[in-house]
């Protein structure tokens, strides 16, 4: 655990703790096959639709929030990306152990875990190239505004976590987040 004073700002400390569990995530077997340059358009779907499946009830916890204006939570919703990338996501089944997603912190360290994934999806756009599988809507995140809404994220996030009991909900919650993010998407249906 590392100690935090009321001032201290919360992305060092969750780049930190999350860092092992980021760190899992990424090696999922789409990842692997990504890397090593044989992922297959099949792969990508499954990947998709396991992300779809999270994201659906995730974007519910988000609304269901008296988010502040500033925060953009419709903009920052995804899954309606992935339905531009698969056929029939109403027939996808969604997640069904959820982190918990009641209170301001839980749901600041989900949003930590899945706004980062924007980042991510830049590389994966660019690996799916590689593979030569097209590019997929879901991976541009939000295009020439994924750098922005990043560091808007990260902002908001800084000045609304400033008490050590918040800092600490939210790191696990960004924790429990990657864990139960890793354990759907190795599920299969």
């Amino acid at each position: 655990m590392v100690p935090v004073s009321d001032n201290a700002s919360i992305l060092p400390r969750l780049r930190l703790e999350t860092q092992p569990y980021h760190e899992a995530l990424e090696q999922n077997a789409f990842n692997q096959a990504l890397s090593a340059g044989n992922v297959t358009p099949q792969a990508t779907e499954f990947f998709l639709s396991k992300l779809y499946g999270f994201l659906k009830p995730y974007e519910a916890a988000l609304d269901a929030y008296p988010f502040p204006a500033e925060w953009e939570v419709a903009t920052r919703h995804r899954a309606h990306l992935i339905a531009q990338d698969l056929p029939a996501v109403a027939d996808l089944p969604l997640c069904p152990d959820m982190p918990p997603l009641r209170t301001w912190p839980q749901l600041l360290g989900a949003m930590y875990v899945l706004e980062g994934s924007t980042l991510g999806g830049q590389v994966i756009t660019r690996q799916l190239a590689k593979s030569g599988i097209s590019t997929r809507t879901y991976f541009t995140g939000y295009a020439e505004r994924t750098g922005s809404m990043w560091k808007q994220f990260c902002g908001l996030l800084t000045a609304a976590a400033t008490h050590p009991d918040d800092q600490a909900e939210i790191v696990h919650s960004a924790v429990v987040t990657f864990q139960k993010l890793h354990a759907w998407i190795e599920q299969p249906y």
